[in-house]
């Protein structure tokens, strides 16, 4: 009997151990992994036309500026539909090198939001001139119009020069619209509010590259509806280099000049410099490898926006939008423009629930995210000099406490945006750990 029961032990105990390793490997095969973003699947589809023209770059020998930039850049201009194009080496720089041509400086403001990237911000400070945050919009993340126009109306006042004022004395000079993730601020009101009070539209068009504003029914694209704008063509943008890389445009040929020599420490005519400029130079490389990015740019669009709605429509049936999570703005959906959304980021916002625990959630599930951004820049400690406090941009504050960034590029795979949806779907119908 005790040597039955030993055989008998020993079987179930081997049962028991192939079963386990049967599920285990149930569990691997189901198992998925979901990276924030993927850049290898898009180089693999694009990989012989790159190596073509980096290529020929290389037996040309012309790496600085040259054929391949303008060739880059008046690419640019028949897409954009921008009267002037100027490849510079980064986003921040494009921002920065077109600051310093409007010659803003010492005791002037640019009016923006806190709700954005750095750089933004950054660059106006860099100047020596000082960024004046107003509020977003709740529902798109959006500079607000209305706060813009209440802060204009009642925080500033013109000088007995004419010059506009900010509480602080500061000459405010322009209004730097962001237009956030890949969709449109909204334009019509925010160049209302600009023609109102005199001052230019330098619009951040950083992650919108390729955004038509659906609200002009000819439908501009984003970054060449203002005086100028400039784009980020960094490596994770829908149109992105292999390295850094940027794109200033605007409408005035003086303007494009002044950039142009202030791009090449303020050149016009070799070793002669008429100002002080820095060394903010497109590579031809990199404007080689964007021009090729750039035909495929409209199909990977397309396939971003198909993705999305795939998103939208999973966690609709699973229930989960609503009281639970908010999806993506699309404030300017339906409207005409095929490009009204180019989806550089899905953002959801939790309405229930805590964010970090959420995200820790999927992370331990191997599902990629991102907080943009976790400290609105008015409470960045950099900034502190400029008086803001917490509580005195509550819309900003709020988005940043509650969205996140989840996976999104043409690349992504239904399984992989279904894996997605099921995790958030487990996360919400029991407590994590479980």
């Amino acid at each position: 009997m005790l040597r039955f029961t030993a055989i008998k032990l020993c079987h179930d105990t081997h049962l028991n151990l192939a079963v386990a390793s049967f599920t285990d490997h149930i569990h691997s095969a189901h198992a998925m992994r979901v990276p924030l973003l993927d850049l290898q699947a898009q180089f693999e589809s694009i990989q012989e036309e790159i190596s073509t023209t980096v290529n020929e770059i290389i037996a040309s020998q012309r790496f600085i500026l040259g054929p391949a930039v303008e060739s880059f850049e008046a690419a640019c201009c028949d897409y954009l539909g921008a009267p002037h194009a100027i490849g510079v080496s980064s986003g921040t720089d494009a921002e920065l090198v077109l600051l310093m041509a409007l010659e803003y400086g010492p005791g002037d403001a640019v009016l923006t939001t806190p709700y954005t990237f750095f750089a933004t911000a950054g660059s106006i400070y860099r100047t020596g001139a000082r960024p004046v945050f107003t509020d977003i919009d709740p529902e798109t993340y959006q500079l607000c119009p209305v706060q813009l126009r209440a802060f204009l109306e009642t925080k500033c006042s013109r000088d007995s020069n004419g010059a506009l004022r900010d509480p602080n004395g500061l000459h405010v000079r322009a209004i730097m619209p962001v237009h956030l993730y890949g969709t449109c601020a909204d334009m019509t009101a925010l160049r209302a509010v600009a023609e109102e009070y005199g001052l230019p539209l330098l619009e951040d068009a950083a992650q919108a590259f390729g955004t038509q504003f659906a609200g002009d029914p000819s439908f501009p694209f984003a970054g060449t509806i203002g005086e100028a704008g400039f784009y980020s063509f960094y490596p994770s943008k829908n149109l992105g280099g292999f390295g850094d890389g940027g794109l200033a445009v605007c409408r005035d040929a003086a303007l494009a000049e002044k950039i142009r020599a202030l791009r090449n420490h303020g050149m016009t005519k070799r070793y002669y410099h008429s100002m002080v400029g820095g060394n903010f130079r497109l590579d031809a490389l990199q404007a080689g490898a964007l021009n090729v990015k750039l035909r495929h740019l409209d199909d990977w669009s397309a396939r971003r926006r198909d993705r999305a709605k795939r998103y939208v429509e999973g966690f609709t049936k699973a229930g989960l939008t609503g009281s639970i999570l908010e999806m993506p703005p699309q404030p300017w959906a339906g409207k005409g423009a095929e490009n009204h959304h180019i989806f550089h980021q899905f953002i959801v916002r939790l309405k229930a629930g805590n964010r970090d625990e959420l995200r820790d959630f999927l992370t331990a599930r191997e599902i990629g995210t991102e907080i943009y951004y976790p400290v609105p820049l008015h409470l960045q400690e950099c900034f502190s000099g400029l008086g803001y406090q917490e509580g005195d941009l509550p819309h900003s504050e709020a988005a940043a406490r509650e969205t996140l960034a989840l996976p999104i590029y043409p690349e992504l795979s239904d399984e992989q945006i279904d894996y997605v949806v099921e995790t958030f779907a487990t996360y919400f119908s029991s407590e994590p750990g479980e």
